[in-house]
């Protein structure tokens, strides 16, 4: 038997499958009574949710503390599911159907939670973006009242020393995650650190994405979580279109990534030289960086599985 949730902000929806049909359906509270009031109708099952932003995660611990089978899935492969079933219907109780449909057809790979550590560096790291669009929203009124020049200069100096407290925070936070990835990713970080083009905060994202790289067999299945495997529009001789990545969230994550590449086509001579072929091939600069960005994916993989550093080629 599988189980369907569909998760939102107040309360989730549940739809039990056996042999294709369903046993139970209902709705319950996201919160520990409903889990509680749930736990009978699911209990044997291979219980399967989409990662849907905050609101899975209790829930999903919930289920796997209960001894209950559980896989997370992305958004976008019951999205394309539902697409290839020509589904039309947009309700809770009818994707959680269509999620426990993809449950049964597929059997998706079993869900591990977070570690604590993992959990805590997530936070902070979600705290410390939230600092830094606030700051950035300030600068850009500090610029605007400034390009103005009809602010008072004592409502300028205030808006500074905020902008000063915020610099102070980001900088106390990058300390903090970065001790916690010291103190239980210690080896690892350090390791892929080595990588010319990755630094501190590129290893920080990878290692709390990937939950220190636990839950992947290979580098591919990392490439295409971070939404960077790239789509070929082709057919037959006459029809070809633009490649594209397939972005499935992971925004920031991508943000990061290319940001390392840049360096990396630099100074890493395994990405420099696919970058630089790429180019002479008459790819464009987005297609090359990709292929860039995708090498150090690589590169980060087997350094985190192998537990040695990079040894670095001759430039």
């Amino acid at each position: 038997m599988v189980t369907g949730i569909d998760c939102s902000k107040d309360y989730f929806d549940v739809a039990v499958l056996r042999d294709g049909k369903v046993t139970f359906s209902g709705r319950f509270s996201n919160n520990s009574e409903g889990f509680t009031s749930m736990l009978p109708h699911v209990d044997g099952t291979h219980v399967v949710m989409e990662a849907t932003g905050p609101y899975y995660l209790q829930l999903a611990c919930f289920v796997h503390n209960s001894s209950i089978r559980v896989s997370v899935v992305n958004p976008l492969v019951i999205r394309r599911f539902a697409q290839m079933n020509m589904s039309r219907a947009k309700t809770d109780r009818k994707d959680a159907l269509m999620i426990a449909s993809f449950a049964q057809m597929t059997n998706p790979q079993l869900w591990e939670p977070p570690t604590e550590a993992i959990t805590r560096i997530r936070n902070l790291e979600t705290y410390l973006e939230g600092l830094k669009q606030r700051r950035g929203m300030l600068y850009n009124q500090l610029h605007a009242f400034q390009a103005s020049g009809v602010s008072e200069e004592s409502f300028i100096k205030e808006i500074k020393e905020d902008l000063k407290a915020y610099d102070l925070k980001i900088s106390s936070k990058k300390k903090d995650i970065e001790k916690l990835i010291a103190e239980n990713f210690g080896e690892m970080a350090e390791n892929i650190q080595s990588i010319p083009g990755i630094g501190p905060r590129n290893t920080s994202m990878l290692i709390i994405t990937t939950n220190g790289f636990n839950t992947f067999e290979n580098y591919k299945q990392v490439i295409s979580y971070f939404g960077l495997a790239p789509r070929v529009y082709e057919s037959g001789k006459s029809v070809k279109g633009h490649s594209h990545i397939c972005k499935m969230g992971m925004g920031q994550v991508r943000k990061t990534l290319f940001m390392a590449a840049k360096s990396a086509i630099r100074f890493n001579r395994p990405c420099r030289d696919l970058y630089e072929r790429l180019r002479t091939k008459g790819k464009s600069y987005k297609v090359a960086m990709i292929a860039a960005v995708n090498k150090l994916i690589k590169q980060v993989f087997a350094i985190a599985k192998s537990g040695k550093p990079y040894l670095k080629l001759a430039a």
